[in-house]
């Protein structure tokens, strides 16, 4: 199975460097070879831009082997067919990339500059031996990320985030920006979604809480799933998605779109970036306020990060119950503060208990998640706002991640419940869903 966000448990990961050990001992021929067969193609095929694919690729292998024959070049038949694969995924496809992308271990990619390829494997980062020819080679393989979702980085618009094909989201940085030359990072989306199932063997909840959240969502409870970067909340928000009752609405909002709702009944909405003249932007506070007119029944957002949370906060608290986001923060209470301090980003004047007031009767539940120092994602704390006591939001945590040490290396530990009882419970009992008291027992 695809071990993306969060990470299942490894004793210590091995990363299989013999492909790229094998490339630094063919590296010249390599180069020598891809130049052959791309001048051929240029000089054969018309500027035809259109070509199927498959053509394409047989056209490649074609020239290919007719240099091998020209240069007099000999391999055995495992290493020409290594060396055929590495010219056609630096041709057509994302070149170096290319093993890492089909590498279903590997969850993300980032490339330091042309000759610096670092990849997460098990929530661990580990450096490759992996590398571009040199910038001008990586700016290649970003135009030609970019360059189809009508998107372009240059010197006067130098960070991008693009989409490929199969969803990987990802961003690239170049100078005057970047100082070590162009940056490229590359997250990836597991083909299948995540299941509660597959959440609940890696370790990142128990089936209590499991059980919890789901009676949580289908009673159309609004919660905020918050932590730090690459602590899997889009996955986790995607697995709460999973529990909303089929026949309702849902209309998903995202900067990128990552989410894999698996319901019949789905709009899903993203950004649009300004276009080369800086005109064309819809912001993702522009698709909240136009959601609110395409009746919905719930409204899911990627990630609040700006004005876009008042937004987020009124649809919670006018009719859109159940509704979802995410937000990067270092707590559940530093969650609230971030909210507040993005409502004020929206521009509005309100006076702060105002907001207060609006945070404390819309957000109900905050699931924290935290990626540990062995790699691995998981649920760290469960917090209930009860409302508001004079000028402070109160809070109260059910449930929190009890660690009692590291052994080899992995965090031991388990995820206990505080044995307080939230105050929701009864729209639970209004809406027909029974949960056992032992959940809630220390």
């Amino acid at each position: 199975m695809f071990t993306n966000r969060p990470a299942i448990k490894k004793e210590t990961p091995i990363p299989d460097q013999e492909n790229q050990t094998k490339f630094s001992e063919l590296e010249n021929d390599f180069f020598l070879i891809r130049e052959a067969v791309q001048e051929n193609l240029v000089a054969n095929s018309n500027n035809d831009t259109s070509m199927d694919s498959d053509l394409l690729i047989s056209m490649i292998e074609d020239y290919f082997n007719q240099v091998l024959e020209e240069e007099n070049i000999l391999y055995n038949h495992s290493t020409r067919t290594q060396m055929l694969e590495w010219v056609i995924a630096d041709i057509i496809g994302y070149g170096p990339l290319e093993p890492f992308l089909k590498d279903p271990e590997i969850t993300e990619i980032m490339v330091n500059g042309y000759d610096k390829v670092f990849v997460e494997r098990f929530g661990l980062i580990e450096q490759t031996s992996a590398k571009f020819e040199n910038d001008a080679h990586l700016m290649r393989v970003i135009d030609r990320i970019v360059s189809p979702l009508g998107r372009r980085v240059d010197e006067t618009s130098p960070m991008v985030d693009a989409r490929l094909p199969n969803g990987y989201r990802v961003n690239a940085t170049i100078p005057p920006l970047s100082m070590d030359g162009p940056i490229l990072t590359v997250r990836k989306f597991a083909a299948e979604p995540f299941t509660i199932q597959n959440l609940i063997a890696n370790g990142t909840l128990n089936a209590s809480l499991a059980n919890f959240l789901e009676c949580c969502v289908e009673a159309r409870i609004n919660l905020v799933v918050s932590g730090g970067t690459g602590t899997g909340k889009t996955t986790f928000l995607n697995v709460l998605s999973s529990f909303i009752p089929v026949g309702e609405r849902v209309i998903t909002i995202e900067d990128t779109a990552e989410l894999q709702l698996r319901q019949v009944h789905v709009v899903r909405l993203e950004k649009r970036p300004p276009n080369i003249e800086g005109k064309g932007e819809i912001t993702i506070r522009q698709l909240v306020i136009n959601a609110l007119r395409m009746r919905p029944d719930r409204i899911v957002v990627g990630e609040c990060r700006s004005g876009e949370a008042l937004d987020m906060l009124q649809a919670m608290n006018t009719g859109h119950d159940g509704s979802m986001t995410t937000v990067h923060s270092n707590g559940p209470r530093d969650t609230l503060r971030r909210i507040e301090t993005m409502v004020l980003m929206a521009g509005m004047e309100l006076p702060l208990k105002a907001i207060r007031e609006q945070v404390a009767n819309s957000i109900e539940l905050v699931v924290h998640m935290e990626r540990l120092h062995d790699g691995t994602r998981k649920i760290v704390k469960v917090s209930e706002v009860q409302g508001m006591e004079g000028d402070t939001i109160v809070m109260q945590d059910l449930f929190f991640f009890n660690q009692t040490g590291l052994k080899n290396g992995l965090v031991q530990g388990s995820l206990k419940a505080t044995g307080l009882r939230p105050q929701f419970l009864h729209k639970l009992v209004a809406n027909n869903i029974e949960i056992p008291e032992s959940v809630f027992e220390k």
